[in-house]
């Protein structure tokens, strides 16, 4: 059976707001539905992607930002970063985890730069959108086997 990422759900407190910073990165806007109620469903895809994000009024009952770490996957750190902040949205430096491995939650084992080997998988940035839900771009340039 295949199982497939299709969406994920972003709570968010002003739909248009987040409308207009997803658009500014460069995201499709798929779908933008009023309901009943005030009821309303906005779903963008990132460039490259298949699966999107949705986000509106009556969507969800999570706390606004609290989505953290949705890893997004870029061929080229630096220029990923530079096209955001181009963009006008405030990332962090480039960073690689003190660890090698993969990143750990929250900032203490982060180490300014990227990889020292340029390892695939090694290097990142991240940025949150206006309520605070935070994205991490990771640079991979050559893939594991199998993926």
């Amino acid at each position: 059976m295949d199982l497939k990422l299709e969406g994920i759900v972003l709570p968010v407190t002003d739909v248009d707001r987040a409308k207009a910073f997803y658009e500014r990165l460069g995201f499709r806007l798929d779908a933008d539905f009023p309901g009943p109620d005030g009821f309303r469903i906005v779903q963008l895809t990132p460039p490259g992607s298949q699966a999107s994000i949705l986000f509106g009024s009556g969507v969800t009952d999570s706390k606004a930002g609290s989505v953290q770490d949705l890893l997004v996957v870029v061929s080229d750190i630096e220029a990923a970063r530079d096209d955001l902040v181009a963009r006008g949205v405030a990332v962090s430096d480039v960073w690689h985890d003190a660890g090698g491995v993969f990143y750990h939650a929250g900032t203490s084992h982060r180490v300014r730069g990227a990889h020292p080997e340029n390892a695939s998988y090694g290097s990142y940035a991240s940025f949150s959108d206006p309520d605070g839900n935070g994205w991490v771009l990771q640079e991979v340039t050559k893939r594991l086997p199998g993926r």
